[in-house]
């Protein structure tokens, strides 16, 4: 079971003072001669400092600043009489740990005060003219102060940077789920919308037929069984893609050259559709399919927006792109006002291989949707 921050801290500082003691008690605790000597100082000063110094350490990770506050004042009175091995180590353990996990302006702060002790003490000592005093305090300042600190200074910039690299990890997974979901709602959205938006128009147009037009309404109830059939059909697909246990290419269930399929659907909910596309020719899949959807969009919204009106499909293939125009009159009497779901999802298919995408009114009142692919 891992331990608190907090029982951890505490335990670790007991087991400092508990290493500290039996390093007194072995006569191997003294790192520098100081003023007075370890013999003059006595083992119970010794001990009450790190003492002090130990329960300084308890709240190196609560409450940094105070360890080192704590810390530091026992190192310093420690130090007058002699730096101890066990003082050394607390000092050791108090700055790397608050240099790590410390915010960042102590962080700065302690980095400023090792630099600036550093250097004084070195200067300080040369000062009286012993370079070798002078060498060996900077050595042990350097040893005591810098190395902690600098070494908490390297390991908190991997774990940082380590951060920052979980942390676009992240950023790309949920950037790669985002685009998963928008996919597949837009193709439900054109199965749904495209389908069973044509099912519903047509079934209603059966049930408003007057009796004795048996030839309309088979034409419709036969409309209305090849989108049932081809939604089914396209469900299918969409499903087996999503239970695949490893990532595979989406299969094309369409193409443009079966718009043909949609323009007599369209015409068998009502419209007045006028078709207008040469041979294309072979596509890039992308294009193909978006091209189909574009298409399949625009007659849904013309037959729910626009019942019986006038509607044209122009497709036309040029030197490096390929134009889609579909045009319907607006007319009173829509079945029902859209959300613009259809519209974003059309701007998204013309956007992902490139193309340009636009629709609106144009100068004669007409709605116009025209999208351009580079081929």
């Amino acid at each position: 079971m891992e331990l608190r921050p907090k029982r951890r801290d505490v335990l670790v500082a007991v087991a400092f003072f508990t290493a500290g003691l039996l390093v007194h008690r072995l006569g191997l605790d003294e790192m520098m001669g100081g003023r007075d000597g370890y013999g003059q100082a006595g083992l119970g000063t010794r001990l009450a400092l790190l003492a002090v110094a130990c329960a300084g350490q308890a709240f190196r990770h609560r409450a940094p600043v105070v360890a080192v506050s704590v810390a530091g004042a026992a190192t310093a009175v420690d130090l007058y009489f002699g730096l101890s091995a066990p003082m050394m180590m607390v000092c050791i353990d108090v700055l790397f740990v608050a240099t790590l996990d410390g915010s960042r302006r102590l962080h700065r702060v302690l980095m400023g005060v090792v630099a600036v002790t550093t250097v004084g003490s070195t200067a300080a000592v040369a000062a009286t003219g012993d370079w070798r005093q002078s060498f060996y305090t900077g050595l042990l300042v350097f040893s005591l102060l810098v190395v902690p600190v600098w070494w908490a200074t390297n390991v908190r910039r991997h774990r940082e940077s380590a951060e920052q690299v979980a942390h676009i990890a992240e950023l790309d997974r949920r950037a790669a789920v985002n685009a998963e979901r928008n996919r597949m709602a837009r193709d439900l959205h054109d199965v749904v919308a495209g389908h069973m938006s044509a099912i519903a128009i047509q079934s209603e147009a059966v049930l408003s037929l007057r009796s004795g037009d048996p030839e309309t309404a088979r034409t419709v109830l036969k409309s209305v069984r090849e989108n049932s059939v081809r939604a089914l059909a396209e469900m299918r697909t969409m499903i087996d893609v999503l239970r695949a246990d490893e990532p595979v290419d989406e299969p094309v269930a369409v193409r443009l050259a079966d718009v043909g399929r949609l323009v007599d659907s369209a015409a068998a909910a009502g419209l007045d559709v006028e078709f207008q596309g040469a041979d294309l020719g072979e596509l890039p899949v992308g294009v193909d399919v978006a091209a189909y959807r574009i298409v399949q969009e625009a007659l849904t919204n013309a037959v729910k927006h626009a019942p019986g009106a006038h509607a044209s499909v122009a497709l036309e293939r040029q030197v490096r792109r390929l134009v889609v125009v579909v045009r319907n009159d607006v007319v009173d009497g829509s079945r029902g006002a859209g959300t613009g779901t259809g519209l974003v999802s059309m701007a998204e298919r013309a956007h992902l291989v490139g193309g340009v995408f636009s629709a609106g009114r144009d100068g004669d009142g007409n709605w116009v949707v025209r999208a351009e692919f580079p081929l």
